[in-house]
């Protein structure tokens, strides 16, 4: 992906989530305004045939990962047209068929699900990764731990990636890990990692495509750490605790303000083309919601289907 293609990428995420806050039945939701960077930049780098698995803030990764805004609108709206028929919702969606192995909404839930995911990958389709998305809350579960002993045994071709927002939900991460650093972690496993800006897209573009492709050759695990900032409260049903002068410090890093600047600065992006741009996603978004409120729900004799 070029750095407009990443532009347009987070620019469509962070309308996708605007356009569902609008409505009154948007639901439970946590969002990724301000992460976008790190979903777009992981999902850049990712092949058709490689996995991604994800925390509960699935929104951002789901479209990141090419998922269709309209069918991931429905999912939401609890309607058939989503990948899962609306059963699902943020917390569990899914859409194997496009590299999106899943959401879990249980933190680290999803670590030894992608250890097994890996597992599978290794024996059956050599050369493809799966990538494991998950925050800094993650990383004081011993799932983690456990993750990282049979990976870096296993030699799994697996991409750990933290988005370490400092936050879990309302506890600061100084307060409830101690490592200087999360990436820090993977030491003690022999397993390589950095630490990039989560809030420049470039900078995690390039980090992810350097670990991936180390661990697409059978090198083995590698972990990534994202430092991002969290616009938005924890999830819908919880208040911002953070102080209005915080949150108008952390909004001033926004990655997508941050890309388009640059970009227009360098003369790759004119102020035309970037109003061009974001009247191209308004468009998309506003297709995606009409998509899902055509859509049905779901019959009420499909409550028990899919249930084993």
């Amino acid at each position: 992906m070029d750095r407009i293609e990443l532009l347009r990428a987070m620019l469509l995420i962070r309308a996708f989530e605007a356009a569902l806050m609008r409505r009154s039945d948007h639901g439970f939701q946590l969002l990724s305004e301000g992460q976008e960077a790190v979903a777009v930049g992981l999902c850049s780098v990712l092949g058709e045939r490689d996995q991604l698995l994800t925390s509960g803030r699935s929104i951002a990764p789901a479209l990141a990962r090419g998922l269709e805004p309209g069918a991931v609108m429905a999912e939401l709206l609890g309607k058939t047209a989503g990948p899962c028929r609306g059963k699902g919702g943020r917390g569990h969606l899914a859409q194997r068929s496009a590299g999106f192995f899943g959401a879990h909404a249980v933190v680290a839930g999803n670590l030894s699900i992608a250890a097994g995911v890996a597992l599978a990958a290794q024996l059956q389709e050599p050369g493809t990764i799966v990538a494991c998305l998950f925050g800094d809350g993650a990383c004081g579960a011993g799932a983690l731990h456990e993750t990282l002993n049979i990976a870096a045994l296993w030699k799994l071709p697996l991409l750990l990636v933290c988005d370490n927002n400092g936050y879990s939900v309302s506890t600061p991460r100084s307060e409830a890990l101690a490592p200087k650093s999360l990436s820090d972690l993977a030491g003690p496993f022999g397993i390589p990692a950095r630490t990039v800006d989560g809030m420049d897209v470039a900078a995690v573009r390039d980090a992810a495509r350097e670990l991936a492709e180390r661990s697409r050759t059978g090198a083995g695990p590698v972990f990534l750490e994202c430092l991002s900032e969290r616009f938005a409260s924890h999830s819908t049903a919880v208040r911002e605790t953070r102080s209005a002068a915080e949150m108008q410090a952390i909004r001033k890093r926004c990655p997508i303000s941050r890309l388009a600047d640059n970009l227009e600065a360098e003369g790759g992006l004119s102020a035309s083309a970037r109003k061009q741009l974001e009247e191209e996603v308004r468009r998309a978004i506003a297709a995606a919601v009409r998509f899902a409120e055509a859509a049905p729900y779901p019959d009420p004799s499909e409550a028990v289907s899919d249930v084993v």
